[in-house]
């Protein structure tokens, strides 16, 4: 498998989605509550979506069951992260550590080699997102960061388990359909439960932009697996860690955060990573 044009572009498309989803939890007052209720409505996007495509056959299914609990703490750790740091810190951490990890995991549970300028871009990639999120300012967010490294090694285990589950579906709009029906509901129903006297008062004031986050969060997972059937996965994990470049325009353009030569080093990093992976 190679690494196209095609899915280059529908990659890159994803990880503009994913970070306009972040920064939507990040613009919140409630990070848990804004992230529990985008995904309950991407799990009520997904119903229709099933009905006309109908279940994945039976071999993803433990695939599926084993992602929906490490997705409860993805979401966990998400909501924390964004709870204690900003996002031009916290999402680069998350997104920057993954990638590596995913490459080494991928080599031992999918048999996936990568040649070494494969391996360049992965690591450009990721110093160039780790660039844009450590600062000297980390140090005064140590929760931030504990968060975010933990959910670096959350996303790196539910990245390979679902690149498996694809690929055991043999239709990635099936499973991603059926994980989205599925997956909004455990964290939702855990962070509801603490805040039932708000909640709906809460999803009154925000389902519009939440709407928008679960439609942008669905389409980036849907179209990053999709791309894993066709390409090695730890190339595919790593250019979908693109979204920081999107996440640092769209912390400085809507969230007022500072743009400084250490971003612009990093973006640069990541751009060079991006060539390297197409080449090879």
């Amino acid at each position: 498998m190679a690494l196209s044009g095609p899915v280059i572009a529908a990659v890159l498309v994803g990880a503009l989605l994913h970070a306009l989803w972040n920064a939507l939890v990040k613009s919140s007052d409630d990070k848990a509550m804004d992230t529990a209720l985008i995904h309950l409505l991407g799990s009520m996007v997904a119903i229709p979506l099933v009905l006309w495509l109908g279940w994945p056959r039976a071999d993803a299914w433990p695939f599926i069951a084993v992602s929906l609990l490490v997705h409860v703490g993805y979401y966990t750790t998400l909501a924390g992260a964004y709870r204690h740091g900003d996002l031009g810190l916290t999402y680069p951490l998350m997104r920057g550590t993954a990638p590596l990890l995913v490459a080494l995991s991928a080599t031992f549970t999918l048999g996936e080699t990568l040649s070494p300028l494969a391996w360049a871009g992965v690591l450009g990639i990721s110093a160039g997102v780790l660039a844009l999120g450590l600062s000297p300012q980390a140090r005064m967010a140590p929760q931030a960061i504990r968060f975010a490294l933990v959910n670096a090694v959350i996303i790196a285990i539910y990245t390979v388990i679902d690149a498996l589950g694809v690929r055991a579906s043999g239709d990635a709009l099936q499973y991603v359909a059926t994980l989205f029906l599925l997956d909004g509901w455990p964290f939702a129903l855990i962070v509801f439960a603490g805040r039932r006297a708000t909640v709906l008062a809460y999803a009154r004031r925000r389902w519009p932009l939440a709407l928008l986050g679960a439609i942008a969060s669905m389409g980036s997972y849907g179209v990053a697996l999709w791309a894993m059937t066709q390409a090695p996965v730890a190339t595919v994990a790593a250019l979908r860690e693109t979204s920081v470049l999107f996440a640092v325009v769209l912390g400085v353009w809507f969230l007022k955060e500072r743009l400084n030569t250490r971003r612009v080093v990093g973006a640069c990093a990541i751009a060079a990573g991006v060539m390297a992976l197409r080449m090879g």
